[in-house]
């Protein structure tokens, strides 16, 4: 390798580790650009009417609060009293789930228990994970004051974003070389469709969830119904993976009236999931890219797994964005073009062989006339 080459690698090198070190910012930036991508939707269609794009913005970030501040309105009081209901019998649930714990231990034999390894590690192990999360409930309120600066960074780079996209936009773009800027400019804009697609869908799918779910348990008197209705349509953010995350709380909950109620909830879970899959997806997903479930469920925990909480909210987008680019860059721009390109040089060495024999045939043919002579 050349030295300018072994500096080019040495700044790539360099470059993701400052990336890799600031990656919350990287994805707090990369979910500001979804939202302004999406508001800027409403904010071109309000353009159509003749008004000013500050005035659109303003408008557009109004709805929104506004749609925000009503959901937290209308919602937050049951929120606020089904919590209170559920910190005054929690300390009774974890009693007795300790001693279906300990029945459970004393119920299965001894042989069976090592027969099945893991049972008795999992019957323990729950105990202790039940009282770490009463524990760390007040750990985590303590985290709220980083939550809170995250969400307004969120948030003020959303407007700065929203309010002249075009500078951003050209200046990603001129980080390409100029033959290939056109190009850059048509990928962004189908990222920018499949995304505004995606969250609509999602966000009309949540709602759904959340309404079938609260009604499902409300007739099943399973209790903390709004809360855990609402969780449901939170975790459909997170396809595959959240609605079976969702079952968990109700699940333990009805299980602590009743092993009947229990199995009523999954059944409602898994009606619902059913009504997802056949009727509502394919309702208001049409503009969606598809992605495979085993893509979907490996890329929630992978983001999860490197990126924490933000990565786990922002796997779908990440891996719409990615698909996009392998689909243009890698194999329409790269691998569909290689077997063409090989037959251009395939045929441009044939052309120059070619010529190269006509011109020794031309100069023998030249030097057998001159020797005649």
């Amino acid at each position: 390798m050349r030295f300018g080459q072994w500096i080019g690698l040495f700044a790539l090198v360099i470059s993701l580790y400052i990336l890799w070190q600031i990656r919350q910012v990287v994805l707090v930036v990369f979910a500001s650009v979804v939202l302004a991508t999406v508001l800027n939707q409403l904010v071109l269609f309000l353009q159509k009417f003749r008004m000013k794009r500050g005035i659109a913005i303003a408008i557009s970030f109004s709805l929104l609060l506004m749609i925000i501040a009503s959901f937290l309105a209308l919602i937050a009081p049951q929120i606020v009293d089904q919590l209170q209901q559920f910190t005054d019998f929690a300390p009774n649930a974890l009693e007795r789930m300790r001693t279906w714990n300990n029945w459970l231990q004393n119920a299965i034999p001894d042989q069976l228990l090592e027969n099945i390894r893991g049972l008795r590690t999992l019957t323990q192990g729950l105990q202790t994970w039940l009282n770490q999360l009463v524990n760390n409930f007040f750990a985590l309120l303590s985290r709220s004051l980083n939550i809170v600066l995250t969400l307004l960074l969120f948030l003020v780079l959303t407007i700065m974003l929203l309010t002249d996209p075009a500078p951003y936009r050209q200046g990603f773009i001129l980080l390409f070389p100029a033959f290939y800027r056109r190009r850059v400019s048509e990928i962004l804009s189908e990222c920018e469709t499949s995304l505004v697609g995606w969250i609509k869908g999602t966000l009309l799918t949540m709602c759904l969830i959340a309404c079938l779910s609260y009604v499902g348990l409300l007739i099943l008197g399973v209790r903390l119904p709004l809360v855990n209705a609402l969780l449901a349509g939170l975790l459909e953010f997170i396809p595959n993976v959240g609605p079976t995350l969702s079952l968990i709380p109700p699940l333990l909950l009805a299980l602590l009236d009743a092993p009947w109620k229990a199995a009523a909830v999954v059944a409602l879970y898994f009606g619902i999931q059913q009504v997802e899959s056949l009727v509502i997806v394919p309702l208001v997903m049409r503009t969606q890219v598809s992605l495979l479930p085993v893509v979907t469920i490996l890329s929630v925990v992978i983001f999860a797994q490197f990126f924490g909480f933000l990565g786990l909210f922002l796997a779908i987008p990440l891996v719409i964005v990615f698909q996009i680019c392998i689909k243009e860059i890698l194999v329409k721009d790269i691998l569909n073009n290689w077997q063409g390109e090989m037959k251009s040089k395939r045929q441009l060495k044939n052309d120059d062989n070619d010529s190269a024999n006509r011109t020794l045939k031309g100069s023998a043919v030249g030097a057998g006339s001159d020797s005649k002579e």
